[in-house]
């Protein structure tokens, strides 16, 4: 998929849903809302991303939950500015606590209409507390190379951050600003297109998509326990995606 240079916000939108396509993004659910409309519309352009509208915040939540569950990587979560995020957070807990990588999309409105009485408008900073395991507000979208940069490297630390050291959720709180639709815009005028996706949409690293727990080094702990006459094994709540393999482990270890 070609960058979006219709306008600012196309741009920002096109390269979050690039960058996470080619880090292993398979599936966006996304929640209806104007503010998130740039958002939107880059996942549902995507044509290797299945983008699934579901009308209700906590029906989705709990939608993108399950595909986490089951595929073993994250989902991206999409809604607009205002109480809708606060819908997730039932989601976000049960994400929490299963280890299931889900990383929220929160669209907001711009700094200078919060606390004015604009509409829609809530504090989504840190929206979710402590259960994310990464959380933070992007910038203002920009179409300064610099800029592009830090938005890419924001989305694959996201995207790392859903799955180590241990799978949860990641929320990102993305403001925009006017126009929300994909309306052209001189102010790209002077962007070099070709330059931009040349150094922005090639050579993402992906060597942490290669970390399996399966072959984390447990001999340290295997002598400990061999040294031991009694013991006990706690078998937690946590999500397995190998369930066979680890009730085997559990068997062998006992």
């Amino acid at each position: 998929m070609a960058l979006d240079f219709r306008n600012v916000n196309t741009l920002w939108s096109s390269l979050i849903v690039e960058t996470l396509f080619q880090l292993g993004l398979t599936t966006a659910i996304v929640c209806p809302g104007s503010r998130s409309t740039p958002l939107t519309m880059a996942f549902a352009q995507h044509p290797n991303i299945e983008t699934i509208p579901i009308l209700d915040e906590r029906s989705a939540s709990f939608f993108a939950l399950g595909i986490a569950k089951k595929r073993g990587i994250p989902v991206v979560l999409i809604c607009t500015s205002g109480t809708a995020g606060a819908n997730f957070y039932p989601a976000i807990i049960e994400a929490k606590y299963s280890h299931i990588p889900l990383i929220i999309l929160t669209a907001d409105r711009p700094p200078q209409l919060r606390n004015c009485h604009a509409g829609q408008t809530i504090d989504q900073v840190k929206l979710y507390g402590n259960y994310p395991n990464w959380q933070t507000e992007l910038a203002l979208p920009s179409a300064e190379l610099e800029m592009l940069f830090y938005l890419r490297q924001n989305i694959i630390q996201a995207w790392e951050r859903s799955l180590f050291p241990y799978a949860g959720v990641v929320h990102l709180n993305l403001p925009f600003c006017e126009p929300l639709v994909p309306i052209e815009s001189p102010n790209l005028k002077d962007v070099n297109p070709v330059l931009i996706e040349q150094q922005l949409t090639q050579n993402i690293q992906k060597n942490f998509l290669n970390y399996n727990p399966l072959f984390l080094d447990i001999n340290c702990f295997l002598k400990l326990w061999k040294n031991t006459k009694k013991g006990i094994i706690i078998a937690g709540v946590d999500h397995s995606y190998q369930p066979e393999k680890y009730c085997q482990a559990i068997a062998s270890l006992a």
